[in-house]
C-alpha cells in the first residue's frame, strides 16, 4: 500500500516500524491493534482487529422472539441489560405494542443507572490508568494530597491520614511483588503527567469507586431481580409495583423504592464530589494533549433515547436526541432512519464473513451472518500466529457498518455534540462550563481528552436524570398507577405473520441497534449492530476507514516499547469486543473443557 489517501480523509503509510499490541488490555472481548511508525514514532497507519466471532445471529433463528432478550442480554456482562431492552423493543415494534408509563419509568431508571455505573467503572478501573501512574503514587506527600484534594471538592475522605493508610497498603502490594490490579503496566512512562500527589488521590478513588460502583446496580436487583442480567420482558418490565403491601408478595414496595432513592442521591454526590473533580484534576494536566480526533467532530452518530412520553421517540420525548453529524457541520444535525434500507447498511469485504456480492452492503433486516476466516497473502506469520495482519484482505471479525455510505464515531461524544448541536441547554450548559474551566474551545472536545471528558459529564447528567425519572415515577403511583406491563398482545395467536421491527438503544458505549423478522411467530432474521462494531470497525470497500483507525493517526509515541498513547485513545472509547463470541448447543449441553495450565 505505501501511502494513500482514504476517501474519508485520512493519510495512510504502512511503511516504517510495526508495533502490534494484542490484546488492547482493560477491555471486554479481545481486540489486536496494529500501527505504522514513522521516523519520528508517529503513527501514520493503524489496523483494528476483532479476534472473536459472535454468532448468537445464527442462534437465535426459529425460536420465540419474546425468549430473544434472554440470549442477547448475554452478548455482554458490562453493560448489562442494554441488549436485552433494545431486544424487548425491537419485538414491541414489530408487534405495535404500547408500554405503561411506569414501564417507562423504570426501564429509563435501569438505564440511567447503567450509564452511572458503567461510566464511573470505565473511567477508574478501565481507562484512569492510561493518565495516572500508580507507582508515582508511592513517592506522594499525603499532607499535600490531602491539600489537593480538600482544594477541588468536599469529598469527606480527605485527611492526611486517610491517604497515607492508602499509600501504605499500595507500598505493600509492590514490596510482595505482586501489583493485583495494577500489574503488566507501563508505569514510569514519559507519557504520564501528573505529580504524584495527583496519582495518589486517583489511586485512592480508585479503591473508593470500586467498593461504590457496586451500590449503584442495586437498582438493577430491585427492578430486574438481579445484576447482572436483570429481567426484562416484552410488553414493560417483569416486577409487580405494591406501595401498600398488602397482598402479594416478590413485588416493588415502598421499602425497595426508599432505597432507591437513596442510591441516586449516593451516586449523585460521589459522582459530583469525586469522579468530576478527578476528571477535571487530571485533565488540567493534559490540556495540550490533543490527539485521537479521528472521527471525532467529523461523522457522529447517536440514535437518541429515554423516552420521557412512552412511545413516542421523537425530540419531543427522548431526553438524548437522534440525529448524525456529517464532515463536521455542526450546524446541521440529520435525520436518522433505521428502517430506510439505504442508510443503515454493513459491509464485509475486510470481514471474516460472506456476502453473494462484497461489494454491495447489506440493511441489517437483510443481513447475513455467515463465518469466512481467511487471511490475506500478505500475512506475517501463520494462521494460528499472527505476527502482522494483512489489512488489504479480510481482517476482522467485525464487519463495517456505515450510513448514508459515512463511518460513524458512536458514544457519549458523540451524544453530546449531537445534543449540544441541537441545543439541548443542560448539555450544553456542562459542555460549556467545563471547558471554560479548563479555558479550551469547543473543538478540543474532538480528541481523546474530550471522549473522556464527554463520558464523565455524561454520567453526571445520568444521575441527575435519575432523581427526576424517580420523582416522576413516584407522583405517578401515588396517583393511583400501579400499570407495569401490557400483555394484550403477548399470545402469538394475536400476531400478525410477517412482520418486521428494529428496537434502538443508546447503549453506555454508544448507539445499538437490533433489528428482528418474525415469521410465523419465529425468528427469521436478527441482526444486531453494536457500539463497538461502529468503532472498531474495518475497512469498507470503498476503503473509509473506522474510528478506532482514524483516531490512532498522527499520535506520537514516547516509547515505541511501552505504547501508552495506543491504549490512552482506544480506552477513550470504552471498547467492548464481548460482543463477540457466544457458541452453544441446541440441546444446551457443554462443548468444551479449557483448562489454564
Amino acid at each position: 500500500m505505501a501511502s494513500t489517501v482514504t476517501p474519508n480523509g485520512f493519510s495512510l503509510d504502512d511503511s516504517g516500524q510495526r508495533v502490534v499490541v494484542d490484546p488492547i488490555c482493560r477491555i471486554e472481548g479481545h481486540l489486536r491493534i496494529e500501527v505504522n511508525l514513522d521516523e519520528s514514532n508517529t503513527i501514520r497507519n493503524a489496523v483494528s482487529t476483532g479476534n472473536m466471532w459472535r454468532g448468537l445471529e445464527v442462534i437465535l433463528k426459529g425460536r420465540d422472539p419474546r425468549d430473544a432478550w434472554a440470549f442477547v442480554e448475554r452478548i455482554c456482562g458490562v453493560c448489562t441489560g442494554v441488549h436485552a431492552l433494545a431486544s424487548v423493543r425491537t419485538v414491541e415494534d414489530a408487534l405495535g405494542i404500547d408500554i405503561p408509563r411506569n414501564a417507562n419509568s423504570i426501564r429509563n431508571l435501569m438505564m440511567l443507572a447503567q450509564y452511572t455505573q458503567d461510566h464511573l467503572v470505565h473511567f477508574y478501573h478501565l481507562h484512569a490508568l492510561d493518565w495516572v501512574d500508580v507507582v508515582s503514587a508511592l513517592s506522594a506527600d499525603p499532607k499535600a494530597t490531602s491539600q489537593l484534594q480538600q482544594s477541588i471538592s468536599n469529598w469527606r475522605n480527605s485527611s492526611p491520614g486517610y491517604f497515607r493508610d492508602v499509600q501504605n497498603k499500595l507500598k505493600r502490594f509492590v514490596e510482595s511483588g505482586q501489583l493485583g490490579p495494577f500489574a503488566n503496566a507501563y508505569w514510569g512512562s514519559d507519557a504520564y503527567r501528573l505529580p504524584a500527589e495527583a496519582n495518589l488521590m486517583a489511586v485512592t478513588h480508585y479503591l473508593e469507586a470500586l467498593d461504590f460502583q457496586k451500590e449503584i446496580v442495586k437498582i438493577h436487583t430491585i427492578f430486574g431481580g438481579r445484576n447482572p442480567h436483570p429481567n426484562w420482558i416484552v410488553g414493560g418490565v417483569p416486577c409487580s409495583i405494591n406501595v401498600d403491601q398488602v397482598g402479594a408478595t416478590g413485588t416493588v414496595h415502598m421499602a425497595w423504592l426508599n432505597m432507591v432513592s437513596d442510591i441516586i442521591n449516593q451516586s449523585i454526590e460521589f459522582i459530583d464530589q469525586v469522579y468530576i473533580p478527578d476528571l477535571k484534576a487530571i485533565a488540567s494536566f493534559y490540556k495540550d494533549w490533543g490527539y485521537g480526533g479521528g472521527l471525532a467532530g467529523k461523522n457522529m452518530l447517536s440514535y437518541g433515547d429515554f423516552p420521557t412520553i412512552p412511545n413516542q421517540w421523537d425530540d419531543e420525548s427522548l431526553m438524548l436526541p437522534a440525529g448524525a453529524i456529517i464532515d463536521g457541520d455542526l450546524s446541521t444535525v440529520h435525520e436518522v432512519d433505521t428502517r430506510d434500507l439505504e442508510q443503515i447498511q454493513e459491509f464485509v469485504n475486510h470481514s471474516w464473513y460472506s456476502y453473494d456480492d462484497e461489494n454491495r452492503g447489506l440493511h441489517p433486516w437483510e443481513g447475513v451472518t455467515e463465518p469466512n476466516f481467511e487471511l490475506g497473502p500478505n500475512l506475517k506469520g501463520t494462521k494460528t500466529r499472527i505476527e502482522e495482519i494483512d489489512e488489504g484482505a479480510k481482517y476482522s471479525w467485525l464487519k463495517a457498518p456505515r450510513w448514508k455510505g459515512h463511518a460513524m464515531e458512536v458514544g457519549p461524544l458523540s451524544r453530546f455534540v449531537i445534543a449540544y448541536a441541537s441545543g439541548r441547554e443542560d448539555v450544553k450548559e456542562l459542555v460549556d462550563s467545563t471547558l471554560s474551566e479548563l479555558g479550551l474551545p469547543l473543538p478540543a472536545l474532538f480528541s481523546t481528552l474530550g471522549r473522556t471528558a464527554a463520558r464523565g459529564l455524561e454520567c453526571t447528567w445520568s444521575a441527575h436524570k435519575m432523581r427526576e425519572v424517580f420523582d416522576d415515577m413516584m407522583a405517578n403511583i401515588k396517583a393511583g398507577d400501579v400499570s407495569t406491563a401490557n400483555m394484550d398482545m403477548w399470545e402469538p395467536s394475536t400476531w400478525p405473520n410477517d412482520v418486521k421491527g428494529v428496537g434502538m438503544v443508546e447503549a453506555p458505549r454508544g448507539a445499538l441497534g437490533h433489528w428482528i423478522h418474525i415469521k410465523n411467530s419465529k425468528i427469521e432474521n436478527y441482526q444486531a449492530i453494536v457500539p463497538s462494531t461502529w468503532n472498531a470497525s474495518p475497512r469498507d470497500p470503498a476503503g473509509n476507514i473506522g474510528a478506532y483507525e482514524a483516531s490512532l493517526l498522527g499520535t506520537p509515541l514516547a516509547n515505541a516499547e511501552q505504547p501508552l498513547e495506543i491504549l490512552r485513545t482506544i480506552h477513550s472509547f470504552d471498547p467492548c469486543l464481548a460482543c463477540a463470541s457466544h457458541v452453544m448447543s441446541p440441546d444446551g449441553e457443554e462443548l468444551a473443557v479449557i483448562k489454564v495450565r
